[in-house]
Formats: C-alpha cells, structure tokens, sequence
C-alpha cells in the first residue's frame, strides 16, 4: 500500500524541527488527527557506512546490512517506548512515510519507536 503521491515524494510541510529534550526534534506544525499522514519521504541508500555508529542512518533492510539516510525531517524523529507516529519504510520503492497512532497538537513533539534500538550500538545509551 502506498501512502505517498506519485507527483510528491517529500512533504514535510506538516512537520518542523526544532531543540527539544533529546537534541533536535520533530514537532507537529499543525493538529493531525489519527491515521493522518504527516511525512513522506524519500530515502537515498548509502554504501560504506556503519549505521550502528551513526544514529541518523536508517536500517534500510531485513538483514541489516543496508543503511540509508532520509529526507525532510525523517531523521529527527526521536524514540518513545510509547510513540505517537509510526514510521512505514517501503523497501523496494525507497521510500517512508510518518502515520499518526493517535491525534497530535501542533506544537507536540512526534515520537517514533526505534525498530532497530535494541541491537544498535549507537543507541546503547539511549534514553526513553
């Protein structure tokens, strides 16, 4: 399933980024509501990289071996064990998009759950 236009494969227009908590975040510049697409992105893969030093890689495969780096404000989407967005990585289309798990004010912080926290090294001391 497909979540993003075929004339459009970045649109962060619903999302900025500024200092939180964690560093730089993802904020919702507008109300979404449950289900809500926010972000869609392209991701460009990467070769000679080591994603379990680089926390702004993504895991770009099933077997862990190919990392990829994403565009507009896919990379600073921070980790929740209780996230409010949940990201869909299309594989084969290399491309992403943010959904909303539930509805979120403009202004919130949107927190994703970090498929890849528990192996990777860059994120041993990762704080929730």
């Amino acid at each position: 399933m497909k979540y993003y236009s075929m004339n459009t494969f970045v649109d962060c227009s619903k999302v900025h980024v500024k200092i939180g908590k964690y560093g730089y975040g993802a904020y919702a510049a507008v109300d979404c509501k449950k289900g809500e697409i926010i972000e869609t992105g392209v991701m460009m893969r990467l070769k000679n990289v080591d994603g379990n030093e680089n926390p702004h890689l993504f895991t770009w495969s099933d077997d862990r071996t190919v990392w990829a780096a994403g565009s507009g404000c896919l990379p600073f989407y921070n980790h929740s064990e209780t996230p409010n967005v949940k990201k869909n990585g299309d594989l084969p289309n290399d491309t992403m998009t943010i959904v909303a798990l539930r509805d979120i004010k403009a202004g919130e912080e949107l927190l994703s759950a970090y498929f890849s926290r528990k192996w990777r090294t860059c994120f041993e001391d990762l704080e929730d």
